[in-house]
């Protein structure tokens, strides 16, 4: 199967991007994040396409966005945390190699901080993530080739670990 080197699927706060550009780094390969490929397309931030368009059209653009770069990208791809809940870009991610980067409350909450360019996190900050977090690990570990722990451990760490599972096959 052609496609990404890996997939990094996990909520907000777990370290997709940060992790992803650090492993594609080390690879020597290119690295996409699927936030940043729709905002490229829609000329404007995530947080604006929410307010001026409703969130459907955000996941309209979202689901297209993984499509392309599942197709294209051949380095390190992160989805953003809610990419996975469109059925069909689920049945796009079988036989990718996709590691889900596992984030807790605490540590989740501590790096979002107040959530303020992040749409789905106004209001309560630490509540909503404890909602999608419940709501969307079952979809990432039933989706995930391995799981990263990231509570309590850099960027560094964890991306030494996803790097290891890439060169592992």
């Amino acid at each position: 199967m052609t496609g990404p080197l890996v997939v990094l699927i996990g909520t907000m706060g777990a370290g997709k991007t940060t992790v992803g550009r650090l492993v594609a780094e080390s690879l020597g390969v290119g690295f996409a994040d699927t936030d940043h490929l729709v905002e490229e397309r829609a000329g404007k931030a995530v947080a604006e396409i929410f307010v001026d368009d409703g969130e459907e059209a955000f996941r309209a653009l979202e689901r297209q966005a993984v499509a392309d770069a599942l197709r294209d990208h051949d380095g390190v791809l992160a989805l953003g945390g809610g990419a996975v809940l469109a059925e069909d870009t689920r049945a796009l991610l079988d036989g990718h190699p996709v590691v889900f980067l596992r984030v807790g409350l605490a540590d989740a909450a501590s790096r979002v901080g107040l959530g303020v360019s992040r749409p789905l996190l106004l209001g309560n900050v630490r509540g909503r993530i404890k909602q999608l977090l419940d709501e969307r690990t079952p979809i990432y570990a039933a989706l995930a080739r391995h799981t990263v722990e990231t509570d309590g451990r850099t960027a560094a760490e964890v991306a030494d670990e996803v790097r290891g599972l890439v060169q592992d096959g």
